[in-house]
């Protein structure tokens, strides 16, 4: 009987996998970084076989500490770094190109365009989605305007493009199944969110052959079957990271809010099956589909959090670890007037400007390097607070609690600062892996090897439940380690 559940959590600077038992809990995990390529100012791509031969690493590496094999795996589930795409050859399974990154800013212009044709519109329309370089349409159209060849190889059905879940999913089937999940397909501004479909329209307009893009699946199904471990193993569940984030943290109830502090910063609320209407610069997704029941979310999304910590570690070298900027933060009382703006890669939302660019204000004779590791610090919390605002606004539905994971949530001091300017509890599970706990869920509850009760989900199978939260951080009071939480109805 299998007693484990893979899960593969493909990220914007690294691969990782994750072996989870029936209890929900880790038993092997490993994480391999890859290189970012930034061909010009403002462009951001990856190496997709570099992503394969290091996702795949990674699985084979927490297989062999566990001592596991292909019979003790119930299911793959699969989460992604979300819009970044990649076009390869159908016959080889190479890439024509590397992989365009969620961050790349090369279609701007492109955006502009729509814009001023007034095509911005109809895409918002039907896709819930903002005009923005950020999303995979603009990126795949470049490709095939830009790469020799690709247009008219992609319409004689030569090539394949999808998402990385579908570039792994390729991978891990040996090129037999060529699918993606609904959350995935819903930021691609490709998708119509009612009809649940590509749309024939914003293909034609962007002149990209429906025969490029995968089918388009449920959240938590059997997609295929991967057997390039020495056996065979189903993939059966796939959500974009942050979708997979909201579904991990059991935000399953309308109005439940989570977000996730990685590379970027991003914020999801649970609208049931109601499609959201922004009016403040917020986004429509698609969170999951699952038992034939889709379920929508409201997203606002800040293209630089972690990566400012980054920036500082590997640019001005200004600490060796991302671990040093909790003390270093609390070393001094107040950031003595600095402000850091980290709009890297322009900034998303509720401002969705493509231009804009990082600043630091407020330097002073006496500014040193706490003081702007500080403000890197705070600038997360700043931007996170700007989307919780507008979520407000849109939904009507302000949140009570709001839950956090990736990364930067370690971070004691960024976590009670966020619950200060928000004035709400932030609670953080004890384990912060819950983007891959999310697409473990999903694979478990397609194969059975979790059940799907008629009040609560139950990871064990036994009692309701759901992951100890440690790290309450109530506005105004410090850190407290106890606090533990019912189990939450889907």
């Amino acid at each position: 009987m299998p007693n484990l559940i893979l899960a593969l959590d493909q990220g914007t600077t690294s691969s990782r996998a994750i072996l989870f038992d029936r209890d929900g809990n880790a038993r092997a995990a490993a994480s391999q970084e890859f290189k970012q390529h930034y061909p010009q100012p403002g462009w951001v791509e990856h190496d997709a076989e570099e992503i394969w031969q290091t996702q795949r690493a990674v699985a084979e590496s927490v297989l062999r500490e566990a001592k596991a094999g292909p019979e003790d795996v119930a299911a793959i589930g699969i989460t992604n770094q979300r819009e970044t795409v990649v076009i390869w050859e159908r016959a080889t399974g190479k890439p024509i190109h590397h992989a365009i990154v969620w961050q790349c800013r090369r279609t701007a212009p492109m955006c502009d365009r729509i814009r001023a044709e007034g095509f911005d519109k109809t895409l918002r329309e039907k896709t819930g989605l903002v005009t923005d370089a950020y999303f995979s349409g603009t990126k795949i159209a470049w490709l095939l305007e830009n790469v020799p060849g690709a247009r008219e190889r992609a319409e004689r059905g030569e090539l394949a493009c999808g998402t990385i879940d579908a570039w792994l999913i390729w991978n891990l089937t040996r090129g037999r199944s060529h699918v993606t999940d609904v959350s995935n397909a819903s930021r691609t501004l490709l998708f119509n969110l009612q009809s649940l479909a590509w749309d024939e329209e914003l293909l034609e307009y962007f002149r990209i052959p429906a025969a490029l893009l995968p089918e388009v699946k449920p959240s938590s199904e059997v997609l295929g079957e991967a057997s390039v471990f020495g056996g065979s193993i189903l993939v059966a569940g796939v959500a974009g990271d942050q979708q997979a984030s909201l579904f991990g943290q059991q935000c399953f109830a309308r109005g439940a809010t989570k977000n996730t502090y990685g590379t970027g910063c991003f914020l999801l609320m649970n609208t049931g099956a109601q499609i959201p209407r922004s009016v403040s610069g917020l986004v429509a997704t698609v969170a999951w589909k699952r038992n034939g029941v889709t379920t929508y979310a409201l997203e606002g999304s800040v293209f630089v959090a972690g990566a400012a910590i980054q920036w500082l570690r590997d640019e001005l070298r200004i600490i060796r670890e991302a671990a040093e900027t909790e003390a270093m933060a609390r070393a001094v009382k107040d950031t003595g007037g600095v402000y850091f703006v980290p709009a890297f890669v322009g900034l998303g939302a509720p401002h969705w400007d493509a231009y804009a660019r990082g600043a630091i204000v407020g330097l002073t004779r006496g500014t040193n390097r706490n003081h702007l590791v500080r403000a890197a610090l705070e600038s997360i919390a700043y931007q996170t607070r700007a989307v919780v605002e507008a979520m407000a606004h849109d939904s009507g539905l302000r949140p009570e609690v709001l839950r956090v994971d990736g990364g930067a949530a370690r971070n004691d001091f960024l976590c009670q600062f966020q619950a200060d300017i928000l004035g709400i509890p932030v609670e953080r599970p004890a384990a912060t892996e819950s983007t891959a706990l999310g697409a473990a869920y999903l694979a478990g509850l397609a194969t059975g090897f979790w059940k799907d009760g008629a009040t609560s989900f139950t990871p064990g199978g036994s009692a309701p439940s759901s992951a100890p939260r440690a790290g309450r951080c109530s506005a105004g009071r410090n850190l407290s380690r106890d606090s533990r939480e019912a189990g939450i109805s889907p």
